[in-house]
């Protein structure tokens, strides 16, 4: 059976990984990706399996109005859209009185709007024949983060979402994953954490690989939470942390 998915935040990082992982599926034709990056768009497309059906967007997820049309013409050409993987991102990691209001509204606009309204219109479609959204949040979303404070509520607002989201469209046989995935090398860690080396953490791939096992047949009772993906050595890193102030 061929099916239809839209990757957000496709042009770079976990949002390219999870979408040349994906294209090695067999169950899934055809796949739509969104960035507002044309050249990375690009990219991720020479890497993904050739024999798929590949189509990109560049579009402003937060322009709400044109991603509603981008969503109609999607599911009016391809008949159904059954997979929806939202991982576009901002970050401008600042404390609370260094954030300014509209750094706040974007935050929020970009991490947990955009993420309502397409998610939004692609259930008007999905909700006909089932299907799987899956969201990323962080693991920022889920502890205290000084410094960060609009990005980690934002993720927070994320994760509590999917969990709502789970169990509202679960009549309609729609699987809602949320993933937080730790520090991982990529363009908005280097944001958050500019003096890290990111060949010591999680890559792009990693992320990719559980995205893919998570939306396969295995990935059933799994939906619904908040599902924490990181290195091994980042949680002994914490636990030493945790000695050495205690």
């Amino acid at each position: 059976m061929s099916r239809t998915c839209i990757i957000t935040g496709a042009s770079r990082g976990i949002g390219r990984a999870i979408a040349v992982s994906l294209s090695s599926c067999e169950d899934i034709t055809n796949f739509v990706l969104i960035s507002r990056t044309e050249e990375g768009l690009i990219e991720t497309c020479q890497l993904m399996n050739g024999d798929k059906n590949i189509q990109y967007e560049v579009a402003d997820l937060t322009a709400f109005d044109d991603v509603g049309e981008l969503v109609q013409t999607i599911g009016n050409e391809f008949g159904t859209i059954d997979l929806l993987i939202n991982v576009a991102g901002y970050a401008n990691p600042k404390s609370l009185l260094e954030t300014s209001v509209h750094d706040w509204e974007k935050s929020y606009k970009v991490n947990v709007h955009s993420i309502f309204n397409i998610t939004k219109e692609v259930v008007r479609y999905m909700k006909k024949t089932g299907g799987k959204i899956l969201n990323v949040a962080s693991t920022a979303g889920s502890s205290a983060r000084p410094g960060w404070l609009a990005y980690a509520s934002s993720k927070a607002a994320v994760i509590s979402m999917s969990e709502t989201l789970s169990e509202e469209l679960a009549d309609y046989g729609i699987s809602v994953y949320c993933i937080s995935p730790g520090r991982c090398a990529t363009e908005l860690r280097k944001i958050l954490a500019p003096d890290e080396d990111p060949d010591t953490i999680m890559q792009p791939e990693h992320v990719g690989q559980v995205v893919k096992n998570l939306l396969s047949d295995d990935g059933i009772c799994l939906d619904g939470q908040n599902i924490v993906v990181r290195k091994q050595v980042e949680k002994i890193a914490k636990k030493q942390v945790t000695k050495q102030t205690m």
